[in-house]
């Protein structure tokens, strides 16, 4: 058994700024588990620039946002275990995870959790059609593209305008693919502004508006997508369907706070965020844990994410000291 005054559950940029966040509180003895095999989280595979205006007060790449917090948290003598999955929490606070050294416990006096955000996936949406080759999530062509260095298709058609699927409708066209097209079923874009110019407009890709998918078609691969219009009850409307040619689908459908750890260990969930409840200074229904960042709730900047994050670490902090009571 292994004990420690905070345990953090994730090291990308929530779990990072909180761990600096108790360190500089007084708190010593600080774990990271990361399930990667590197620190950094999602921002390894955000390789465009954008982040960091308001926190770091200049424009930087995903890549060295994390990199900034991960020489400050070296330099403070944070321990971290990487590849290593945190399996279940309960709450006593006892984590059991899986590493390169086998089955660990650690038992801590409180525990963030910072596990980020999944995408939902086309099971979410319930798409009609077959189930072909070539369908992604735009994380997960992010990172096929930017760390693994493979194109996941050359004609594309991105189902949805969050921010992911909008900056991979610019980084596809850049790599030579052809965009087909973004669809998005609300009235506006859910992305950010700068990413709807900067990324479509700037490259001519054209934004769909009250228009969805109905129909994936293809074999082994996919060969086209059936879009209609939508009415205000976000319905089809006969009559509008329009097939699209396309190998390869990309869904920037939302994201979703990664739960499963929280719902095992008996946290009272938020409906509306599908996130821990909120119980004041990002307490959850256990006392003695934490949540920051998108396991919280999903925000649109990291840098955000990052200023959320060292409250919950001095918060955190408090608690082990006795300063603050849940």
């Amino acid at each position: 058994m292994i004990n420690v005054d905070v345990a953090i559950v994730g090291g990308g940029p929530a779990g990072l700024a909180a761990a600096i966040e108790c360190r500089n509180s007084g708190c010593e003895d600080i774990l990271i588990l990361e399930r990667d095999k590197i620190l950094g989280g999602i921002l390894n595979q955000c390789i465009h620039a954008g982040f960091g205006l308001s926190f770091y007060k200049e424009e930087l790449t995903g890549p060295e946002f994390a990199q900034r917090q991960i020489n400050e948290m070296k330099g403070l003598g944070i321990r971290v275990m990487t590849d290593t999955m945190v399996l279940s929490i309960t709450q006593e606070k006892v984590i059991t995870a899986c590493s390169t050294e086998g089955l660990v416990e650690i038992q801590a006096k409180a525990i963030i959790l910072a596990m980020g955000c999944r995408e939902r996936t086309r099971g979410m949406l319930r798409i009609s059609g077959t189930r072909p080759s070539g369908i992604y999530t735009a994380g997960t062509a992010q990172r096929l593209v930017n760390v693994a260095g493979y194109m996941p298709g050359k004609e594309v058609v991105i189902l949805g305008s969050g921010d992911i699927g909008l900056i991979m409708a610019r980084r596809m066209t850049l790599e030579g693919a052809h965009v087909q097209g973004v669809y998005e079923i609300m009235p506006k874009s859910n992305g950010l502004k700068r990413n709807i110019v900067q990324c479509l407009d700037d490259f001519g890709i054209p934004l769909h508006l009250n228009t969805t998918a109905i129909e994936i078609h293809g074999k082994e691969r996919v060969i086209g997508v059936t879009v209609a219009k939508v009415n205000q009850n976000l319905q089809p409307i006969e009559g509008t369907e329009e097939f699209i040619p396309c190998d390869t689908v990309l869904l920037s459908v939302g994201l979703i706070p990664e739960n499963e750890l929280s719902l095992g260990c008996g946290i009272v969930m938020d409906p509306k965020t599908r996130g821990p409840k909120d119980y004041g200074a990002f307490a959850t229904s256990v006392p003695g844990i934490f949540a920051c960042g998108n396991a919280h709730h999903v925000y649109d900047l990291v840098d955000n994410v990052a200023k959320d994050a060292i409250k919950v670490g001095r918060t955190a902090c408090e608690y082990v000291r006795g300063e603050v009571v849940q």
